[in-house]
């Protein structure tokens, strides 16, 4: 039974929930004081690591990305490029002596060098639209990216000029194209990706490619640098085809393009041998299912194509080669947390590294990278669940941290305690992975109020990561717990594939709440104070769980999916998440798809319901939040819709609207908890 609104009313709920715990808590204001670092790039000799150092400004309410260089020893530790910019994308040359970058400007994007010796820098190029995967030559004279190029479009009609001094609205926009939004961008005019190449002491881009398709990086130059690998799927309905990309490559001198690959599935992320007689690649098969294995291949180009993890069940990503060519590395996710390893040309693998992370801030999701040196040190982003991402180096003597981002705050800072464990799933005995959180000052014997926080994805994973979001849940007495349910990346393909057409069910709603008793029957969570959140595919789940029980006091909803048949309709993600997802067209498969919607189940709704999503959602848009919450409303039920002007999916993307949705949901919940601390344990 889910009792009724606390007396103080909303007013106190908010000043409640707005007060801080401690001062040696982890408060709202400590977001914009959090930093991490972010893909480090290790020069070929092994001796210096450049990074981006990210930091949150609070006058601008944005994340700022500076360069910083740290030396292998860690006795220096330097800036690169810093003050109120953007800069991203740090590439040494081969020579070592220069590096390469992208540094945001009022014009567009620059692509810029600086040479170390000097610290001099030149703008060798602004551009308009945001280049990406930028790569230096063999040479070191050239440089190569990615940007999209607007295609040319005929008007369906002429658009008819206003008299002189006449104020009319704007224009008609008019689309045709089979991608017309995209999440984060919004609408969007048709546009394709090419590659470019540009002298690395200054002059004109030159455009390699041509023709209406998407020709994708990484991009990766052949020994000689007279060509240039990538992966493109330049069929005619390639649009349609989400499953789809070959190998190809494009010559520097007059833009001949050749395939490498040709066969059904996706090849990407093509890297050849220091000796140009191999290409690894990274391939998935063309399975119209929601997870597939990503795989490490070899190729001999005219000769033999072997697959080298195709046995580890995991996906892997990041190809690099060895400098001798006899091995590489990738990284790939295992049991919640990131790794890299090495692999030998016969499919032997080797472990390197199991603590990459600290590059998601606000929630807990797996993350990190990796860069290798020609002498095999190996830079990376290493996490931990009490420290964003440091700069980390494995050296084949000994593993060490070079950076401390954080310790000058949390270092200060009383922070809640992350604890692992693992339970079987009441729906079918399924093992569960998952993580607690016990708040700064947790006493054994007493009982907490419990946040269930679920991930989104689904096919994604959570692990023993920095949170901003769930240590400020924590600061205010909760007990958080998440877990990695089935559908989660991680533990294999038929684990992943245990949610195939079952997006939500009671299968996984099973799985989360094996993971609230369990936490009750550890004699920590109050069995009557129970809260349920998560964003996205966890905004789903939760919904879903709410409409299949009455045990949660409250539930905050964000950015979920309701109704899958209009979701799938209105979404950017249409094409592939049909196909992908669901049996058939929404027309062909309706009960299918109403079966999965929370909206079916919103006439058993009794629990009070936050939702909260961005006005400008293309993933998951708007129109389902309504959806749910006139619903509920209709059905009498204490609701309240927080709706985040401008933003897109990432409503935590900037600073203040990351604490403004923990303070919402923090208010929200104030409503209906209760003194847990006078309980206690049994």
């Amino acid at each position: 039974m889910i009792p009724s609104k606390n007396r103080f009313g909303v007013l106190a709920a908010l000043l409640l929930a707005a007060m801080p715990a401690s001062a040696a808590t982890f408060q709202a204001e400590d977001v914009f004081e959090l930093e991490y670092a972010n893909d480090p790039r290790i020069s070929a000799d092994g001796a210096m690591i450049v990074y981006e150092r990210r930091s949150n400004d609070i006058m601008t309410d944005s994340t700022r990305s500076n360069l910083w260089l740290v030396t292998a020893d860690g006795t220096s530790h330097r800036p690169l490029v810093s003050g109120a910019v953007q800069a991203t994308s740090p590439r040494w040359s081969p020579d070592g002596r220069r590096i390469a970058y992208f540094q945001g400007a009022e014009a567009g994007t620059e692509i810029r060098v600086v040479w170390l010796d000097t610290r001099q820098t030149a703008v060798l190029a602004t551009l308009r639209e945001g280049p990406s995967s930028l790569t230096w030559s063999p040479d070191g004279r050239s440089l190569a990216f990615t940007m999209p190029v607007k295609a040319e479009q005929e008007p369906l009609a002429p658009t008819r000029k206003p008299p002189e001094g006449a104020t009319w609205s704007e224009p008609v926009r008019v689309f045709d194209g089979v991608r017309y939004k995209r999440d984060g961008t919004g609408f969007v005019e048709t546009a394709h990706a090419h590659i470019f190449i540009l002298p690395a002491d200054g002059g004109t881009p030159r455009r390699l490619t041509s023709g209406d398709f998407d020709h994708g990086g990484p991009l990766a130059f052949s020994p000689e640098g007279d060509s240039i690998y990538f992966a493109a799927n330049r069929n005619a309905d390639w649009e349609y085809e989400t499953l789809e990309s070959d190998i190809f490559t494009v010559s520097v001198v007059d833009c001949e393009l050749t395939r490498v690959t040709d066969r059904a599935g996706a090849e990407s992320e093509p890297v050849p041998s220091p000796d140009g007689r191999r290409i690894a690649y990274i391939y998935g098969s063309a399975e119209k299912l929601p997870y597939r294995n990503q795989v490490l291949h070899v190729l001999e180009p005219g000769g033999e194509d072997w697959p080298l993890t195709a046995d580890l069940d995991r996906s892997v990503e990041n190809v690099q080669w060895a400098a001798n060519g006899r091995s590489l590395y990738v990284q790939y996710d295992d049991q919640g947390r990131r790794k890299v390893a090495r692999v030998t040309l016969d499919g032997k693998l080797q472990e390197l590294a199991a603590d990459l992370g600290g590059n998601s801030l606000s929630r807990p999701y797996t993350s990190g990278s990796y860069s290798v040196a020609a002498s095999g040190s190996l830079a990376y982003t290493r996490g931990t669940a009490l420290r964003p991402a440091d700069v980390a180096l494995l050296d084949g003597r000994a593993g060490r941290v070079l950076t401390a981002l954080n310790d000058d705050l949390l270092g200060s800072r009383e922070l809640g305690e992350v604890h692992e464990f693992r339970y079987l799933s009441p729906h079918d005995g399924t093992e569960i992975q998952a993580w607690y959180i016990t708040p700064p000052g947790y006493r054994e014997g007493l009982r907490y109020p419990l946040i269930l926080e679920i991930h989104g994805g689904p096919y994604l994973s959570y692990g023993p990561e920095f949170a901003a979001e769930l240590q400020r849940y924590a600061a205010e007495g909760y007990v958080v717990v998440y877990d990695n349910h089935r559908g989660s990346t991680g533990y294999g393909r038929d684990f992943a594939l245990l949610l195939h057409n079952k997006y939500a069910s009671e299968d996984d709603f099973g799985d989360h709440m094996g993971a609230v008793d369990a936490m009750i029957e550890k004699g920590i969570a109050d069995p009557d104070n129970l809260f349920i959140t998560g964003g996205s595919a966890g905004g789903i789940a939760s919904a879903y769980a709410i409409g299949l029980t009455d045990r949660f006091r409250a539930a905050a909803v964000q950015k979920p999916v309701i109704n899958w048949i209009s979701k799938v309709l209105t979404a950017d993600s249409y094409i592939g998440q049909i196909a992908l997802q669901f049996p058939g067209m929404p027309w062909d498969e309706f009960e299918h798809y109403w079966r999965r919607s929370p909206l079916s189940l919103v006439g058993n709704v009794t629990t009070p319901t936050l939702l909260i999503t961005g006005e400008e959602d293309q993933r998951t848009p708007i129109s389902e939040t309504e959806q749910f919450y006139q619903a509920l409303k209709l059905r009498r039920v204490d609701s309240v819709m927080v709706r985040i002007p401008g933003s897109f999916h990432g409503i935590a993307g900037k600073p203040s609207r990351l604490n403004a949705k923990v303070d919402n949901i923090l208010a929200w919940f104030a409503r209906y908890r209760t003194d847990t601390n006078e309980v206690s344990g049994e």
